[in-house]
């Protein structure tokens, strides 16, 4: 008899918790981390929140290398509009502050071109990770993200 009172309990206090987390969603969204490109593995993203430089992001993926088109990618917004993006080498700067250095190839041993040098335009983004294995702005398959691809502020939740 408790067993099943507590059974009850529980599979209402699911139901409980996944409609409250329903009615959130035009909001918040819970994004794990499946990359070492970010420390966290689990954040929370603020939809349609303001974004800065220094803050973290979550955008949608275009699709390429090996991840498919919608994947949800979390990086850090380096460049915002009218920052002058340098490439010296392979080295990626932005007003001069060191980003990282592009790699040759990807993991899978995929050829990987450096970004174009120039300013940031009006509506995108320049983002990128401190991981010198991140797949970021740093490379042209990534570029500069589109307004219109940014989900929202991303917040470490652990």
């Amino acid at each position: 008899m408790k067993s099943s009172r507590r059974m009850n309990w529980v599979c209402l206090s699911l139901v409980g918790v996944a409609a409250f987390m329903y009615a959130l969603t035009p909001y918040f969204a819970l994004y794990a981390n499946l990359t070492r490109s970010l420390p966290g593995q689990l954040y929370l993203v603020v939809k349609n929140a303001e974004i800065s430089k220094g803050h973290l992001v979550a955008f949608k993926w275009h699709g390429g290398a090996h991840y498919p088109e919608g994947v949800t990618f979390i990086k850090i917004v380096n460049g915002v509009p009218g920052d002058q993006v340098n490439v010296r080498e392979r080295e990626v700067y932005v007003n001069d502050e060191r980003v990282g250095v592009a790699e040759l190839t990807s993991k899978r041993g995929d050829s990987l071109a450096v970004t174009r040098p120039g300013e940031i335009p009006v509506g995108e983004i320049f983002v990128a990770t401190s991981s010198p294995q991140s797949l970021d702005s740093r490379y042209a398959l990534v570029g500069l993200i589109k307004k219109n691809e940014v989900i929202g502020r991303a917040y470490e939740i652990f």
